[in-house]
Parts: C-alpha cells; sequence; structure tokens
C-alpha cells in the first residue's frame, strides 16, 4: 500500500470564462512525483473547473501508475476549493444539476482506489497547483493574441 497527495486547482478567468487546472502529484514525504497544466476551453465556471481538476488527477493517476498501484492506493486529494472539498466530504449539498454531474463522476473515479480523502487547505499552502491553471491561462491567451 502506498499513499500519495494530490494538490488540485482550478481557475476560470470571467467565471464563466477561460479555465484550466493545475494538478500536483506528491509521494508521502510531499515530494513532487509530476505535475501538470490543462486548459480546459472556454464558458466554464471556477467550480467546474475545480471538479475537472479533481476527476482529471484520479484519471491521470490510474493512467499514469497503472491499475494495480490505484487499487492499493491510498489518496488524499487537496484543494482550496471549500465547496469541492465540503460536497465531496458529503458536508454540503449539491443544488446545480451541472455540478451534480461533475460530483457523481468524481465520486464514481474513488472506487478506482484503496481510498480517497479530500481536505480543504488554505491558497498558500497550494501554490504550485494554482501557478499551474494559472501559467496554463497565461500560455492559452498569448497564443490567441499571435493569430
Amino acid at each position: 500500500m502506498k499513499k500519495f497527495i494530490i494538490y488540485t486547482d482550478g481557475g476560470s478567468r470571467g467565471n464563466p470564462g477561460k479555465a484550466a487546472i493545475g494538478i500536483v502529484f506528491c509521494n508521502e514525504k510531499e515530494q513532487i512525483i509530476k505535475k501538470f497544466g490543462i486548459y480546459l476551453g472556454d464558458n466554464l465556471t471556477n467550480n467546474e473547473a475545480e471538479y475537472s481538476a479533481v476527476i482529471t488527477a484520479l484519471k491521470k493517476f490510474k493512467a499514469g501508475f497503472g491499475r494495480a498501484l490505484s487499487e492499493t492506493a491510498e489518496i488524499t486529494i487537496k484543494s482550496d476549493s471549500e465547496l469541492i472539498v465540503k460536497q465531496l466530504n458529503g458536508q454540503y449539498k449539491l443544488s446545480d444539476p451541472k455540478i451534480q454531474q461533475f460530483f457523481i463522476e468524481a465520486w464514481n473515479l474513488k472506487f478506482d482506489f484503496k481510498s480517497v480523502k479530500f481536505k480543504h487547505i488554505a491558497r498558500e499552502k497550494n501554490k504550485e497547483a494554482d501557478a499551474l491553471a494559472n501559467e496554463t491561462l497565461d500560455q492559452q491567451e498569448s497564443i490567441k493574441t499571435l493569430f
């Protein structure tokens, strides 16, 4: 059994607007293993981006490390989104039908792992994932200005 910490962040400029996510995989000693910044597209809200970060992190972990490791892994996902963490921990209700779909997908992905815990952290403790999301948005904007 192995323990992993995954930092996730999602951001939307305009809310809804252009959105991106940042994901940082760490071992149990908080040493970075892999990190990603992924552009999601336009017309997404911040909450949709935050959920997309969690969903993408779980999918990328399984794809990158394999099914066998996923089934024995204990994952802690750390996010600065109190709403997402509290919804995934069953502390907040879901009223938005669109967000309910994101929740269901994230919830179902948990079953591919030995355990998945969601922990809310302060924004200052999520700087790496936040920077990846913002760098990805900045890169996307600079590409658009070239053409």
